[in-house]
């Protein structure tokens, strides 16, 4: 089907989503959507990304604008709820009424061990049950990855901490991690995949237990399933903070899957104070559906001439990047 860089640009939409709390050090989310034969699409890369890091996001969203997803497996998706890497602990409390009804939990941790054991131990106190994943986004060292997880696990966690998410950076450093760690704590991998230059060509063996699928940097659904297929790992489908649009992509993808054995990371939206649509969190689990987008939203939100030109820039060098493979 053609879809040109005209047609993506003629229906470009621009909007700003303020957070109700800071995440990954944005306030505000800024995302890019644009309707095709197939509806609406999301093209989000952060804003330092550049060219060649945004092209699979571009990929991704022109998949979404042109192919009709068919019906997946599943028509709920369990999910976890997220909880920023604040240092202010009163607010968990509020954070976590935000996701009715899940039962785990991704803490976002790094700041220091003591923030974090403080952060942790806030969630076990307000949800004692909950599964615990800790995310650190590759910023620890190995032996600094052995100490805070063995500490973690012995002193707020224990067998309530389902995984570590990409504990550190590099694929050497995980599989040194997980030769030398000695509690049975499993490892996920999120940007060993999604940041690598060829996902397909790397070997995960004994590096990961559970892989992290992100639809839009990864390059869409038919890629994101090849990629699952291909590293033949349990895995988590989780959001890059985007809009319902995005989100309900990201849910599809989920659909999809042969099978889904842990709660997804696609509640994110419950961290903006306003989006372009709903997917309610029910019960713990989103519907597996294409939201209605709200015109008026779509206005309320819509940024300045000057980021949109400076997004219609940006989606015009990464289409040209594009046509030049």
């Amino acid at each position: 089907m053609s879809f040109t860089l005209e047609d993506a640009l003629a229906s470009l939409r621009v909007v700003a989503l303020p957070m109700k709390t800071k995440f990954r050090g944005i306030e505000v989310r800024e995302t890019a959507l644009f309707e095709g034969p197939a509806g609406w699409a999301e093209f989000a890369p952060f804003i330092e990304y550049d060219a060649r890091e945004s092209l699979a996001w571009l990929e991704s969203a022109i998949e979404a604008a042109t192919i009709h997803v068919p019906a997946g497996k599943r028509t709920s998706i369990p999910v976890n709820a997220t909880v920023p890497a604040s240092n202010d602990v009163s607010e968990i409390e509020e954070i976590l009424s935000w996701y009715p009804g899940v039962d785990t939990v991704k803490i976002k941790v790094g700041t220091g061990i003591r923030e974090d054991l403080a952060r942790i131990s806030r969630v076990r106190k307000v949800l004692p049950t909950a599964k615990i994943r800790v995310d650190v986004n590759g910023s620890w060292s190995v032996d600094d990855a052995i100490f805070n997880i063995r500490t973690i696990y012995g002193e707020v966690a224990g067998n309530f901490l389902e995984y570590v998410e990409q504990p550190v950076a590099s694929l050497n450093e995980l599989r040194e991690l997980k030769e030398r760690l000695i509690v049975d704590v499993k490892i996920a991998g999120d940007e060993v995949l999604r940041k690598a230059e060829d996902p397909f060509a790397i070997n995960l063996d004994g590096a990961i237990d559970v892989l992290m699928l992100k639809v839009s940097p990864l390059g869409g659904i038919k890629r994101s399933l090849e990629l699952a297929a291909h590293h033949k790992l349990p895995v988590v489908v989780s959001s890059a903070l985007e809009s319902v649009v995005g989100i309900s992509y990201g849910l599809k993808l989920a659909a999809q899957l042969p099978v889904l054995n842990y709660a997804c990371g696609l509640a994110t939206s419950a961290l903006m104070k306003a989006d372009v649509g709903v997917i309610p969190i029910e019960n713990g689990a989103m519907s597996v559906s294409t939201p209605e987008i709200s015109r008026e939203m779509l206005e309320k939100l819509t940024v300045s001439q000057e980021r949109l030109e400076w997004w219609r820039n940006r989606i015009t060098e990464v289409w040209r990047l594009r046509g030049a493979k």
